[in-house]
């Protein structure tokens, strides 16, 4: 049974404007729980209280009630320990141009109070494939390797678990996936991964679990796959041979829609019809099918369902 790297009861924290005496509730009773080694996924549009979380396990913001409770150690009593714990790659790329990625992990390293001795500095560049970098000037590294070594400074500790902040906002495809294989590499090796992004594929693609947050309250809580089967609906497009404009089209459950005289759309439940009987429906019509396509519902269409953004 696998161990719980985040606990999460009941969280709440409530905003206080001094001037007007109105309070606003950025997080409602938040609770779900983080299991180790796995890649854990925390979505929500924007406002949803995502960066208040990750600000109050960071240590930056005060929680007003509940529990967090991090590898083990309470927020409220061991924060040094919480903190030491986790590895936060923040959305933004704070880096000194004038330090090579080597100083500024021995830097960060020196930060949290490694000694020489039981600093892996190079083994980090290694992992993030920056060895061939490690004396260059920050300011000199592409925007990916930049990336990597935010990801690199928050490993100098070898937290057991890893806050990808958005890590991918503004990097091109290839650099996204060098970033997401390094990520892959360190999950195996037993880091626990808890990912915010705005790129939905993404999630779908890296997750084992996914939480989706509105509002400040959690909406779903699910494996990815689980998740996905919520969505019921399924696209098909028919290419066909020369179909009237005007025809029309009915079957009790499907919504057809002829977009062209050689391609028709039919959109079902795909838990309530047999495709067979489209087919048989199209050839009783005298209608030609040369080629089908089908479409099934992503991520995006469970996030929208769930939080209608």
């Amino acid at each position: 049974m696998s161990k719980n790297a985040l606990t999460v009861e009941n969280l709440t924290k409530i905003y206080s404007n001094s001037k007007t005496k109105k309070e606003s509730k950025a997080l409602t009773n938040l609770t779900f729980n983080v299991k180790q080694g796995e890649v854990f996924g925390l979505l929500g549009p924007n406002g949803a209280g995502k960066t208040t979380f990750l600000s109050i396990l960071g240590g930056t913001v005060n929680k007003t009630s509940g529990h967090v409770n991090v590898w083990g150690f309470n927020l409220d009593k061991n924060p040094r320990q919480v903190k030491a714990s986790l590895g936060i790659v923040p959305q933004e790329v704070n880096l000194d141009p004038f330090f090579s990625p080597k100083k500024l992990l021995e830097l960060q390293a020196g930060l949290y109070g490694i000694t020489k001795k039981d600093r892996i500095t190079d083994l980090i560049l290694k992992m993030v494939a920056l060895e061939d970098k490690a004396n260059a000037y920050a300011r000199s590294l592409s925007g990916g390797m930049k990336r990597r070594l935010l990801i690199a400074k928050a490993m100098v500790h070898q937290p057991p678990i890893l806050i990808l902040d958005e890590p991918t906002a503004g990097v091109d495809v290839e650099l996204r996936n060098n970033l997401w294989d390094n990520v892959k590499e360190l999950n195996k090796e037993g880091v626990t991964i808890i990912l915010t992004t705005h790129y939905l594929l993404e999630a779908q693609e890296m997750c084992d679990r996914i939480a989706i947050i509105d509002k400040g309250n959690l909406v779903a809580l699910d494996t990815t796959q689980k998740l996905l089967e919520r969505i019921q609906t399924k696209k098909i497009n028919f290419i066909v041979k020369d179909v009237d404009l005007n025809k029309s089209l009915s079957i009790k459950g499907i919504q057809f829609k002829i977009n062209s005289k050689n391609l028709i759309t039919a959109t079902y439940d795909k838990n309530s019809l047999d495709f067979g009987e489209i087919i048989n429906y199209f050839n009783q019509n005298k209608i030609t099918i040369e080629d089908i396509s089908t479409e099934d519902g992503d991520l995006e269409d469970v996030f929208v369902q769930l939080t209608k953004h």
